[in-house]
């Protein structure tokens, strides 16, 4: 049952369309739309601290990163991916100039402490990618399927899929394996479903290959790893993830198939490459993998500055009256007539 407001109130409310503008006939101006104080929240006003406003941004000519323009850059200008968890990585990623932003279960291990990425759940991933996408403006979200999400049935695989896309506001899915997962690709493609594939080292089978090692290197290993790529590519993934092979399979998997490749631990001859954000950006101290470049040591950074901030609080530095509020503003004067 809908609430009416009274007859009077209606009207009242109807004179703040702007065709009402003109037709006012009472005391005193027309109201105009001009007038009229916006109070709507704009993304400015919700983001801006304690009612300042942010500063503008330059304006970027940058346009949305769709699963064409990804396949367009075969053979093209490298693919950028990086992992992201969270909103304020997300805006720091994506305005840094990010091409694609991975939700990948890598999360359970820099995000959730775990050893390995086999407890990270599809709420987990619908969570993370929803946080990611509201500081994205640019960059393709592509969330990962965890471990046992795409390989109980077909229409597991759909139905989470999908969850990761209308819950969590991606824009297509990854999942890990080579020909074992054709069908699921193919139904996933099937029903509307971007998939970037996996080959190679895979987090997920980290029991079965005896830990974190490289993939691919005799040759009945690099020829399967061959073999799968082919497969997922003509199952139609839009792109595809190698990980930990050696280089010269790299290349050849990339000169052998029609969608970009995009490596990790993988030499430099793919469409592109990926990295952890955390790894990239130097926020885990106690892993330093092989092929990870850290282009900044922010945990060294971080812990210099949060040292600081405890200094200061101690030394009673912080707050300075520029971190203060003024005092409360006393009652107003009501004037009284004689």
């Amino acid at each position: 049952m809908f609430l009416r407001a009274p007859a009077a109130a209606r009207r009242a409310l109807s004179c703040y369309q702007p065709q009402c503008a003109k037709a006012w006939t009472g005391v005193g101006p027309a109201v105009t739309p001009s007038d009229k104080r916006d109070n709507r929240m704009t993304e400015e006003k919700a983001s801006a601290p304690y009612g300042q406003a942010r500063p503008a941004t330059e304006v970027s000519t940058r346009k949305r990163m769709t699963v064409p323009k990804v396949r367009a850059r075969k053979g093209e200008e490298p693919l950028v991916m990086v992992t992201a968890y969270d909103a304020t990585f997300a805006r720091l990623l994506d305005e840094g100039g990010a091409d694609l932003l991975l939700v990948g279960d890598s999360l359970g291990m820099v995000v959730q402490g775990n050893d390995d990425t086999l407890s990270v759940t599809v709420d987990d991933i619908v969570y993370h990618c929803r946080a990611v996408a509201r500081g994205t403006r640019y960059a393709h979200i592509v969330g990962d399927m965890p471990f046992l999400s795409y390989n109980v049935s077909p229409q597991d695989a759909i139905r989470n899929a999908g969850r990761i896309l209308s819950e969590g506001r991606a824009h297509s899915v990854k999942l890990e394996g080579g020909r074992a997962v054709v069908p699921v690709i193919e139904r996933l493609v099937g029903a509307g479903i971007p998939v970037m594939a996996h080959v190679g080292l895979t987090p997920q089978s980290v029991h079965a290959m005896g830990g974190f090692r490289v993939q691919g290197r005799d040759q009945e290993g690099a020829q399967r790893i061959l073999d799968d790529a082919k497969a997922v590519a003509d199952a139609g993934a839009y792109a595809l993830v190698l990980e930990g092979i050696p280089s010269d399979l790299a290349k050849r998997i990339t000169e052998s198939i029609d969608i970009p490749t995009i490596g990790i631990g993988a030499g430099a001859d793919c469409d592109g490459q990926v990295l952890v954000c955390y790894d990239m950006l130097g926020l885990t101290p106690d892993l330093r993998p092989k092929f990870v470049r850290r282009f900044d040591e922010l945990f060294d950074r971080g812990r210099a500055a949060m040292e600081q901030y405890v200094a200061a609080v101690r030394s009673g530095e912080f707050p300075a009256p520029e971190h203060t509020f003024g005092p409360a503003k006393g009652p107003r004067a009501v004037a009284t007539g004689s």
